[in-house]
């Protein structure tokens, strides 16, 4: 390239940096800075427990109407630059379960696995995978809830002894252990000991799988809990 191009090329340059440039820019700043407002991020847990904690608080703030997260449009535009959540909740695809709402959380808290029935398969162990090893979450929380369509299909199908249609015997087979596992007990509630005990065993599931997830709970770097959630209450009973 001539040096006179080059002159050219750097004066284009000057001009979007220092004029053009700046006064298309400002309407966006000061947008992205009225964004930020109470937007800030909280600093990183100090430790897996801490992360629990967080969400253990985060629900009664929920159940009791006292929210810290109201506009979730605050820390948008910091959010575009990366994320950084703190836990991971693996919770049933259920249109009435919303994880950031239950535990009061803002966008970008939380690191969402979703699947009808609440349960890990290996797409979902893939994914916690990278959340705690790329995303640095320290906790993960199976939420089962109330009133689970997934679950009550399962124990449907098992004491008629048969499959439903299409591809939904994936979920029911991933479901059944659990079913399994209490139905010899009798409960009083099958519904509600099936749901508990696929929270458990997935919970259970999250930190036991090698090598990622076993090496980091080994290490301490992450837990696992399992919950149950209330549609009615909207309190969430940690098992």
């Amino acid at each position: 390239m001539c040096q006179a191009c080059k002159d050219k090329t750097v004066t284009r340059r000057n001009l979007l940096r220092g004029g053009a440039a700046a006064s298309l820019a400002l309407p966006f700043v000061s947008s992205a800075f009225a964004q930020e407002t109470g937007g800030a991020p909280m600093a990183p847990p100090a430790s897996p427990d801490e992360a629990l904690q967080r969400l253990v608080d985060g629900n009664k703030r929920y159940v009791e109407g006292t929210p810290n997260n109201i506009d979730h449009s605050a820390g948008r535009y910091s959010r575009s630059q990366g994320q950084q959540p703190f836990a991971a909740v693996v919770a049933c695809s259920d249109s009435r379960v919303i994880p950031e709402l239950i535990f009061d959380q803002a966008p970008g808290d939380l690191f969402v696995v979703r699947v009808a029935g609440n349960f890990l398969n290996e797409d979902g162990i893939a994914s916690l995978e990278f959340a705690t090893a790329v995303l640095g979450i320290q906790a993960v929380l199976v939420l089962g809830h109330t009133s689970c369509g997934a679950i009550s299909a399962t124990i449907t199908s098992i004491e008629d002894n048969e499959l439903p249609p299409g591809h939904l015997p994936s979920l029911v087979n991933a479901i059944r252990p659990a079913v399994y596992d209490v139905i010899g007990d009798n409960p009083e509630n099958m519904l509600e000991a099936a749901t508990a005990q696929n929270a458990i065993i997935n919970a259970e599931k999250a930190v036991a799988t090698g090598p990622i997830l076993a090496d980091f709970a080994a290490n301490g770097k992450i837990k696992s809990a399992a919950g149950v959630y209330d549609i009615a209450t909207g309190v969430v009973t940690f098992l």
